[in-house]
């Protein structure tokens, strides 16, 4: 069983359709399990998680770690939202010029995953605006 209203927020973010809505929706289950958006975007592989010890960072680790199709969903939707987003595509050429085509993509990716968490966190729908903000 699916919350019909959570499906229809996922559609409202241009780049995501039917296909990667049930997908997303369906692998998060309920979004209240995630305490913060650090631990969704970790769950989802759109962070590297990084050895450390007594604060000390030594590499990154764990590539396979967290959930595979939701990184394959929401990758497929940043290259999707290109196609449909003029503004969207300018942020990522800017990116691109900062970090290369690859980087830029997974920045994106990530950029998707954490406006979807605060999403179906408040209820919202998605919002170009906030999306493009920067902090």
């Amino acid at each position: 069983m699916h919350d019909p209203d959570a499906l229809f927020r996922l559609l409202s973010v241009p780049g995501i359709g039917q296909t990667l809505a049930l997908v997303i929706l369906y692998e998060i289950h309920d979004i209240r399990r995630f305490e913060k958006v650090q631990n969704f975007v970790s769950y989802s592989r759109l962070v590297k998680p990084s050895k450390e010890s007594a604060g000390k960072i030594y590499g990154h680790s764990g590539k396979k770690i967290g959930n595979a199709h939701l990184k394959w969903a929401f990758s497929e939707a940043a290259v999707i939202i290109l196609r449909d987003v003029p503004e969207i595509k300018k942020y990522k050429e800017k990116l691109q010029k900062k970090h290369g085509k690859a980087k830029a993509l997974s920045i994106l990716a990530h950029k998707i995953g954490r406006a979807v968490y605060y999403m179906l966190k408040r209820k919202e729908v998605f919002n170009l605006g906030k999306f493009l903000k920067k902090k």
